[in-house]
């Protein structure tokens, strides 16, 4: 109970702090690009094809892509939540074993194969193409301590809006089901109410940040895990 409760709290708190921090709209296209690579990524191993990734100033993303069988939808709507929630995992587990560098080359070169392969609107691109240059200028220029700030700005923010981004989700899926985005998709699939594949998404992004909290607090000088 402890650890959700510790959760709950810093989420709240991150969720606050972040918005206070000048650009930070500019940094949470982190979390859309992740999930829409995720569905880019889902199609591709169904042996799909994509097509395009637009990303736009207001956080959010369309991923267009064609598939041969219609069960197919499942799996690649499933994707995109989910995907962007254990990416925001990953980054705390890299942080917990001390491996920054490789945390922020691999935030880096996904920008980078993202805007080489899929995006292609206008403001997509130049957000990709800027934010993987400001990346890598973190991590070939920047001091010990900017480095360290600037990755964990951008693994909290991922996490926050791993948590707040199928909330908003929620909210839709009860007010006006037929716009709620993945959440619609899986319904029309399988019949199940769009509000229940929310509640999926929301839980398993709440697991997923309890356990990243863990790695956070587990985080040690060298980056050596002290099991308890």
């Amino acid at each position: 109970m402890f650890s959700w409760i510790r959760m709950a709290a810093i989420m709240i708190v991150t969720a606050f702090l972040t918005r206070l921090i000048p650009f930070s709209a500019y940094f949470q296209n982190v979390n859309t690009l992740m999930h829409e690579l995720a569905h880019a990524l889902a199609t591709l191993l169904l042996k799909g094809s994509v097509m395009h990734i637009y990303l736009y100033a207001d956080q959010s993303g369309v991923t267009y892509s064609s598939y041969t069988d219609s069960w197919m939808q499942i799996p690649i709507a499933l994707a995109g939540y989910m995907g962007s929630a254990l990416f925001a995992l990953l980054l705390f587990v890299l942080y917990a074993k001390g491996k920054l560098r490789l945390g922020l080359a691999l935030i880096a070169g996904t920008a980078a194969v993202a805007l080489a392969l899929f995006v292609r609107n206008g403001y997509g691109m130049a957000w990709s193409g800027g934010f993987t240059a400001l990346t890598a200028l973190v991590y070939f220029a920047a001091p010990a301590w900017l480095r360290t700030g600037y990755y964990l700005l951008l693994a909290f923010i991922c996490l926050v809006e791993s948590i707040i981004s199928p909330i908003v989700l929620l909210v839709i899926s009860v007010s006006e089901p037929a716009a709620a985005g993945d959440a619609a998709s899986l319904s029309a699939a399988t019949a199940v109410p769009a509000m229940v594949w929310s509640l999926l998404f929301c839980g398993f992004a709440l697991w997923c940040a309890k356990i990243a909290i863990g790695y956070l607090f587990k985080r040690r000088p060298g980056g050596i895990l002290i099991s308890k």
